[in-house]
Formats: C-alpha cells, structure tokens, sequence
C-alpha cells in the first residue's frame, strides 16, 4: 500500500502545483512573500532549553482518516501554544491529508509560535508559496528528492528566508542528509512502505545521524517517556500529531509530553 499511495501523492501534488503556477506566477509569490511579516526563529525555538515540542495541525491521514471529526486548526494551535509548544506544524496537502495552505495564514495572525509547513515539497515554487502564506520552515522529504533537487531547494529555501527540516527515514537518507550538513534532520519513524511506525528507528539512525545538527524525531511519539527516552540518545525536538489532534484537550496532552506541570 505504501509505496502505491505515495505515488498518487506525488502525482497529486504536482497536479496541483502546476495549476497553482497558472493561477499566479513566481514572480508574484516572491514579491508577497518579501511583502509579508520576517520569518520567526523556527531553529532557535527547537533549540532553547528542555524539550522542545512540535504540535501538528493534522486533520486527517491516508492510514487512519479523519483525526478529528471537531477539527479547528486554530483552535488547536492556540491550545498548543498554551501548551507551551515551541513550535506547530501544519499539514497542508489537500488530497489525501484533507490539508489547506489557507491554515498557515489564518494560525499565524493568532499564534505566536513558528511555523513548519509539513507537505510534499520539490518544487522552488511551493518554497515561496509557503513563506508568502507565513510559514517560518518547509519540511523536505529525502524519499521524494534527489540530491540536486534537494540541494536546489535548500539553497531557495535560505533565500526566502525559510528554515529547512530535512527528513530521513533509513539508513541511506540518514547518509544522504549527512553530506549536507544540515542544522536540522528529522527521522520520520513511519515506514513510508508500511505505514508502520516504530520509534526504534530514530534510535537505530543514531550512529549516522551528523553531528552539530539538531535532531527531530518524528511520529509514534506518545508519552513523555518516549521523549526522555529517545532525548537520551541526542533528540532534541520531537513532532507530535496523532497524540494531540485526537486528545480531547490537546494542552494538557501536550503539557504532559513536556513533564510540566498543570
């Protein structure tokens, strides 16, 4: 199922990226995005002291459907800013994660803190897209891109003024994403063939993980045990969506991630 379903992800977003570029040009988006507020420190709010928490603002997933069937997504940044979250992430692909770009705009005028665009991203175009609609970092999924690409859009990425994630989900993208340098590395612990999700793999990529980045584990992360546990091994951040999105108060959830108290 997993690699069938990625396929008409990809498929789908280029569909819509290619009808997005007939509606408004390159040129516009840049010029919105330079027109728009600065970026927020995505890298120095994962990186301030103790654990630092992404809460995602996820409606619905190929594997499980609809989350949450009273989903508000910015009433549910703002109960996870009072969480204390350092930062959120935001699910914007509509086909299969029922997602909109919309979100960003709406959750940035009434929530403080920075925001990741969590989509399927090859193109320059989606970069700019997503610092004019407020995103602060974009998410970049290794499986989807090449090396060239991957460069490409790190290098525009850092022009718009964008944070990147790099995320990795085996041994040969840990590798890859390590020969970049990168100050942020992701390990998505969903096998991306399976759907199954283990946090066991962010634990194996440990040793080929690079040093000086500031790594991210991300999915099957439910308790704050599995956040001390997996910070024991270098973590520092960890992306939460399941957990929360289904919770029926996400800031006492996202408050017992951190082990702080009421």
């Amino acid at each position: 199922m997993g690699s069938r379903i990625l396929e008409e992800i990809f498929a789908a977003r280029r569909q819509r990226v290619s009808e997005a570029q007939s509606q408004v040009s390159l040129a516009t988006l840049k010029a919105r995005a330079r027109e728009a507020q600065p970026a927020r420190d995505f890298v120095k709010a994962l990186a301030d002291p103790g654990l630092a928490l992404i809460a995602e603002v996820k409606k619905a997933s190929p594997s499980k459907g609809v989350l949450s069937t009273r989903f508000d997504p910015v009433a549910l940044a703002t109960a996870y800013a009072a969480g204390g979250a350092a930062a959120i992430s935001v699910v914007t692909e509509p086909d299969f994660f029922q997602g909109e770009l919309e979100w960003l705009r709406t959750i940035r005028t009434s929530c403080p803190c920075p925001l990741l665009r969590k989509d399927f991203i090859f193109s320059p175009y989606q970069v700019w897209e997503s610092r004019a609609a407020g995103a602060d970092a974009i998410l970049l999924i290794l499986a989807m891109l090449n090396d060239d690409d991957l460069k490409t859009l790190v290098a525009e990425a850092k022009t718009a003024g964008l944070a990147c994630l790099l995320e990795v989900h085996d041994e040969a993208e840990a590798e890859r994403a390590a020969r970049l340098h990168p100050v942020l590395v992701g390990v998505n612990n969903r096998d991306l063939q399976t759907f199954d999700v283990r946090i066991e793999t962010s634990e194996k990529l440990v040793p080929l993980l690079p040093l000086g980045s500031l790594w991210v584990s991300e999915s099957g992360i439910f308790t704050h045990e599995d956040c001390v546990r997996l910070a024991k091994r270098g973590f520092k951040a960890f992306l939460v969506g399941e957990a929360l999105v289904t919770d029926s108060d996400p800031t006492a959830r996202l408050r017992a991630l951190r082990g702080a108290s009421a």
